[in-house]
């Protein structure tokens, strides 16, 4: 095998050389091959059985969501496993340098981590890019747009410490000088967004994919303008690594890239999703008239075998699809509760289209979490826990309430959690838990919602709004009912 990769690479210079020369360089390889018939890199990871993918916990990488595992660099790399027909392990590493120092020392066969292509690596190389990013100046949409670093003649520039932007700062701050620029050791790049929309900075740099991925999150934030140069984000691999290796890995992005399933992984992970956000009361009250009379008895129902209040069930379906059946996310949740597949087969839903499977199914759902959460925990903060979960996890749930109680917080109270679930987007927190990165702002911002939509229900219950009145319905007993008073 090392004799034919030997050739291989001779085969590639050999025209380029004088002839006599060529032939001596030939035979002088082939008598240091001679004897040597060690395996190819990917002969040995076939040998081994398991491709080992080498990467950080993120939300661009690597994390557990509600489904599962899943991420980019994730879903990236299964399908570059499925392609040479083995499982994948995955290696999340705290930073950068620990990544290239494990692929060096041969932990991993590869890096996935939304890394720019290596340049002069002594013992790493990238293979192809896949992806070209632009660093962009983020800003808060209906402040001021800047159009260059000349117009941010004065306000705040938060960064994250280590993250390359520093030189982009040195190079453009003589044109601003009478900005602040605050380096932000311990956060995320959730908590700068975050800043951002609640006015505690001004701007922030951040890579022209990682806003994508964020801005359903945090609506308010924008992009001012791009940076130079732009990035090629690129896997890294052993430098020595065989020919058949470096072949496999061009043959795969060469294959995605043609095809639409390089498209289709991006949109998943990136394409804003603005259909399922919550939106205005307008839209809410529209909602209410044109598809909830079909799916209001189907709440009851479910709400009367569950012991809870159709109104939260209701609420909940209408931040998850808004209440329309055919509902499908690009991750694969569908239906008005989007059920995931796993959660579907355990409440024994066969079909998450079907409303009234998809409704019972997530009254079930909620139900179970109310009930697996500790015992001591009183109502309503037992229900909002739960609704965390519903959207989170229940083990990034616990993880929250893990680094609550660390924090001289009550883990029981929904006050105290939600204030750090936001922490489960920081490493230097969700390295310490046993589920990792989450996406702690949007279960936040879950919870807020659906409180907000069963607010509006119960009132226009309560007083017989038209939209709500169907004599057909036989109202349930609201005695018998947890709820959120």
């Amino acid at each position: 095998m090392l004799l034919t990769q030997t050739l291989t690479r001779f085969d590639r210079t050999f025209k380029r050389l004088p002839w006599p020369r060529a032939w001596l360089v030939l035979a002088v390889v082939l008598l240091v091959s001679s004897g040597d018939d060690r395996p190819s890199t990917l002969d040995q990871i076939h040998q081994r059985g398991q491709l080992i993918m080498l990467t950080i916990n993120g939300a661009s990488t690597y994390y557990l969501g509600p489904q599962g595992e899943t991420g980019f660099e994730y879903e990236l790399g299964s399908a570059f496993a499925d392609t040479l027909g083995l499982p994948m392990e995955v290696v999340t590493l705290p930073n950068t340098e620990a990544l290239y120092t494990a692929l060096a020392n041969g932990q991993g066969d590869f890096i996935a981590a939304g890394l720019p292509r290596l340049i002069d690596h002594p013992r790493l190389q990238s293979g192809p890019v896949y992806e070209t990013v632009s660093p962009v100046v983020v800003y808060r949409q209906g402040s001021p747009k800047p159009d260059g670093f000349d117009d941010m003649t004065s306000g705040t520039l938060a960064v994250l410490t280590g993250k390359g932007h520093a030189s982009l700062i040195d190079k453009h701050r003589p044109m601003a000088p009478g900005l602040e620029v605050i380096e932000k050791p311990n956060s995320s790049i959730e908590d700068l967004f975050d800043g951002i929309s609640r006015q505690r900075h001004d701007y922030t740099i951040a890579d022209s994919n990682i806003v994508e991925l964020n801005r359903r999150f945090f609506p308010a934030i924008g992009v001012a303008f791009e940076l130079e140069p732009q990035l090629e984000l690129a896997w890294a691999i052993q430098a020595d690594a065989s020919d058949d290796w470096l072949d496999a890995l061009e043959q795969f992005f060469t294959r995605i890239q043609t095809s639409d399933e390089l498209a289709q992984i991006k949109a998943r992970h990136y394409q804003v999703q603005t259909e399922y956000d919550s939106v205005g009361t307008f839209t809410f009250m529209d909602q209410v008239k044109n598809r909830l009379p079909e799916l209001k008895h189907l709440f009851h129902e479910a709400a009367d075998q569950v012991g809870l209040d159709w109104a939260l069930l209701a609420a909940v379906g209408y931040q998850e699809s808004h209440w329309d059946p055919n509902a499908v996310s690009p991750t694969g949740v569908r239906g008005v509760m989007m059920l995931t597949q796993p959660t579907a087969a355990q409440l024994g839903v066969t079909n998450r289209l079907d409303p009234a499977q998809s409704i019972f199914g997530g009254a079930r759902y909620l139900r179970s979490l109310l009930e697996r959460l500790p015992k001591r925990i009183e109502m309503p903060d037992r229900l909002y826990l739960a609704l965390a979960a519903y959207n989170i996890g229940l083990g990034h749930l616990e993880d929250a309430r893990v680094i609550t109680q660390r924090q001289g917080k009550n883990p029981d109270r929904w006050v105290d959690v939600r204030e750090h679930l936001p922490h489960l987007t920081q490493q230097r927190w969700y390295s310490q838990t046993r589920y990792g990165y989450a996406r702690g702002y949007e279960a936040k911002r879950y919870v807020a919602n659906v409180r907000t939509f069963y607010e509006i229900l119960l009132w226009m219950d309560q007083r017989e709004h038209p939209l709500l009145t169907e004599a057909s319905i036989v109202e349930p007993d609201t005695a018998s009912r947890d709820g959120l008073d």
